[in-house]
């Protein structure tokens, strides 16, 4: 009997034991939500890669340049310009967008703006979050004008917590007749207006800060940079802006953190420009 009461005891004292020392992590309050991450802000860059060609050297293809300058700013989206996909130029296997998105692990979108030498030229989206809904908007080319086909390619991206925004990359014509960008501009517009989802776009406008076509777009859309926006082109000794990022919202829940141009003179034509977007909860 006395043996019995031992291992009941000796029971008693192990089960307490095991229960006092248990390392699981105390349930989630009812208002946590494991596993979902709420994103407060989105860094976006607009970058125009020049079809990978580093202007000192004729010739030549430098993919690598553009990801090492991208993935040096780890961006969640960007907005590529000046994208080949197989041309002979670049190389016919060689599809640029797919290459860097893929160096850089992030989701992609080609634009095909025109055929060119047996490929593709254009603009492209990258994510690192999905993407969804792509879709190549074709922008007018007034008749006549002797201008490039352009495009506006967008995708929605969707954030861990399930939010989703629009996401576009466009390149305006670089005509000096303002006319054709003008006429891009108010498209892209129309098209912002007519989207329920928030919006950020950016790209290569070929428009400076207080243009005509920068001031329509500031209609419908809020730029990262305001007044002094820094140059953009040339790389060397820059002197003015045309490349921008700008966003809206129907509930108004994005705001400017930052904004800078990256001084990396050596990958392409074009200095990248990088913002940082706030999202209130």
């Amino acid at each position: 009997m006395k043996n019995i009461f031992l291992s009941l005891a000796a029971g008693i004292v192990l089960f307490a034991s095991a229960c006092g020392s248990s390392s699981e992590a105390p349930a989630p309050s009812p208002e946590e939500k494991p596993g979902v991450e709420r994103v407060a802000s989105l860094k976006v860059m607009s970058y125009n890669i020049h079809h990978c060609n580093p202007p000192s050297k004729a010739n030549v293809i430098d993919v690598g340049a553009i990801v090492n300058v991208i993935n040096a700013e780890k961006p969640d989206l960007v907005a590529l310009q000046e994208v080949d996909v197989n041309t002979q130029r670049s190389g016919v296997s060689l599809n640029q967008a797919a290459e860097i998105a893929t160096r850089l692990r992030m989701s992609y979108y080609f634009g095909k703006a025109i055929d060119y030498q047996g490929g593709g030229y254009g603009v492209a989206i990258l994510s690192k979050y999905p993407l969804s809904q792509t879709v190549v908007h074709r922008l007018p080319t007034l008749p006549g004008s002797g201008g490039e086909a352009r495009v506006l390619a967008t995708g929605i991206v969707t954030l861990p917590d399930g939010t989703q925004l629009r996401f576009g990359s466009t390149h305006l014509d670089a005509l000096s007749d303002p006319a054709n960008r003008q006429a891009q501009v108010d498209q892209i517009n129309s098209i912002a207006s007519n989207e329920s989802l928030p919006f950020i776009i950016a790209g290569d406008f070929n428009a400076v800060n207080g243009s005509a076509i920068i001031n329509t777009l500031d209609q419908r859309f809020q730029r990262t940079c305001s007044g002094y926006c820094a140059p953009t082109i040339p790389v060397n000794n820059p002197s003015r802006a045309i490349d921008f990022i700008a966003y809206r919202h129907p509930l108004n829940k994005f705001s400017t953190g930052s904004h800078k141009v990256i001084d990396e003179r050596y990958a392409s034509d074009h200095l990248p420009v990088v913002a940082v977007i706030s999202i209130a909860e």
